[in-house]
């Protein structure tokens, strides 16, 4: 591959080789305990307690108000594109990675706050759907800011470690966050005025739990971690002056490092599906095959046992037989447990003379969709921190979001629209399982437009300034 030039003087060859020689164990710790709190808005909030009584009788036919979260979601996604093309960028030229980290975390800690006021009413469902749509937003711009700060505590020798320690303790945190959850508001085991169900005041606790649980574990890595320092003289445009600045140095990398764009667009689409599997799950559970709340918070604690443990090995293999493998594995293990979901969830079957019932085929399957997930997504972020030019990891990341957003409507969209579909052809009550059928083509797209890309080892990384 021809490597363009320029006149400039190159910067190094990535953040990543010009970081510590060493990782701090403090700072990793730290850094990984915002995964950790993360998991109060991403297991609790987004997943398994909140979207499924959104998503719940209270507020309409499980149908109706399933096609409303994706059709807020997809929203969301649209917005996200639109807007966070550029926070990484800015938030490294002006040396305030950390700054806008803790800013965006304390507004989705407010608005996960604020779902307290969603009443188990129809009329509360577009408050709930939105501001669980808001979350996300604001969500994904403050984890541009985390993911790019990977670079700044791990090695050439250890990311992928680091990054899947960092998924693992994200799903370890929820276990824990769930625990509690069932223990003092679902399922309580003593009395107390959170556990009352009038008004559904219980759930919407957990929404004051979940925005404390974030916020406390957010803290240690604004107090750990350094602030990026800045790399780049130029002056800072303006906001809109930002996206010209962008498309330029998209322009620069495509001629240097295409492949880091082609990794881009396929993460994109394989994310997107990754994020639905989680998104959507619990809502499936719970409509499909009739779980209970305290049924599906029981599965979520399994099932986050086993990403993480997931994640852990993925991030083992990623440094020994780098990212791009450890995705695509991963990405054809979650096609193979979905379609058995979706082929065989639909009623009971003797397998050997043994009865499984949906249930049982949600309960095995559903759990080796939890095993892939965290290593594909750990190795995704791995692979983008292994190319990022020096003190240009924001700005990566940023696109990183960008492109994945840009294409986020996909999966809530084909839920949505193959659950539509199925509307008329199936019985009452029986489209919610059709959902899966559009995040299984999502996640089959991410693999096959993956396969030819590069991995990083092989890819040339932009060592040129990008301006």
């Amino acid at each position: 591959m021809n490597m363009a030039t320029a006149p400039e003087a190159p910067h190094p060859a990535s953040e990543l080789a010009s970081g510590p020689a060493l990782s701090n164990k403090g700072q990793i710790l730290a850094w990984a305990s915002w995964d950790w709190g993360s998991a109060a808005f991403n297991a609790v909030m987004t997943t398994f307690v909140f979207t499924v009584y959104l998503t719940s009788k209270a507020f309409g036919g499980e149908d109706s108000t399933s096609a409303t979260l994706g059709a807020a979601l997809a929203i969301a996604g649209v917005a996200i594109a639109l807007l966070a093309p550029v926070t990484g960028q800015r938030s490294d030229a002006g040396g305030r990675r950390k700054l806008w980290l803790g800013v965006n975390s304390a507004v989705v800690a407010v608005l996960t706050g604020s779902c307290f006021f969603v009443f188990p009413k129809p009329e509360f469902l577009l408050l709930g759907v939105t501001l669980v749509a808001l979350g996300n937003v604001f969500f994904e711009f403050a984890g541009v800011n985390y993911n790019a700060m990977l670079a700044q505590i791990s090695t050439p020798a250890n990311i992928g470690k680091v990054s899947g320690f960092g998924w693992g303790m994200g799903y370890l945190g929820g276990i824990i966050a769930l625990l509690t959850v069932l223990q003092l508001f679902v399922q309580p085991s003593f009395e107390w005025f959170g556990a009352s169900t009038q008004d559904s005041l219980n759930i919407r606790l957990v929404a004051v739990y979940s925005a404390l649980w974030f916020f406390v574990f957010a803290l240690p890595v604004l107090f750990a971690v350094p602030e990026v320092s800045v790399k780049r003289a130029e002056s800072r445009p303006g906001f809109l002056a930002s996206y010209g600045l962008l498309i330029r140095r998209i322009k620069a990398i495509y001629r240097t490092s295409p492949h880091t764009i082609y990794f881009l667009l396929a993460s994109a689409i394989f994310r997107d599906g990754l994020a639905a599997v989680f998104t959507f799950g619990g809502v499936i559970a719970a409509g499909t095959f009739g779980f209970e709340l305290k049924q599906v918070i029981f599965f979520a604690i399994f099932g986050n046992v086993v990403a993480a443990v997931g994640a852990m090995i993925g991030g083992f293999l990623d440094d020994r037989i780098g990212p791009k493998s450890v995705i695509v594995i991963s990405l054809t293990g979650l096609l193979l447990a979905g379609t058995v979901i979706l082929v065989l969830g639909n009623g009971d079957y003797m397998f050997f003379g043994t009865h499984w019932a949906g249930s049982t085929t949600f309960w095995v399957f559903g759990l080796f969709l939890c095993l892939f997930v965290g290593p594909a997504q750990a190795s995704s972020r791995a692979y983008l921190a292994r190319l990022a030019p020096d003190g240009e990891s924001g700005e990566l990341f940023g696109l990183y979001a960008t492109t994945g957003r840009a294409v986020s409507f996909l999966a809530p969209a084909l839920f949505t629209l193959c659950i539509t579909l199925a509307t008329p052809l199936v019985a009452p009550g029986a489209a919610q399982r059709w959902g899966i059928l559009g995040i299984m083509v999502v996640l089959l797209a991410g693999l096959l437009v993956i396969l030819p890309v590069k991995s990083p080892n092989k890819t040339e990384i932009a060592t040129v300034p990008l301006s």
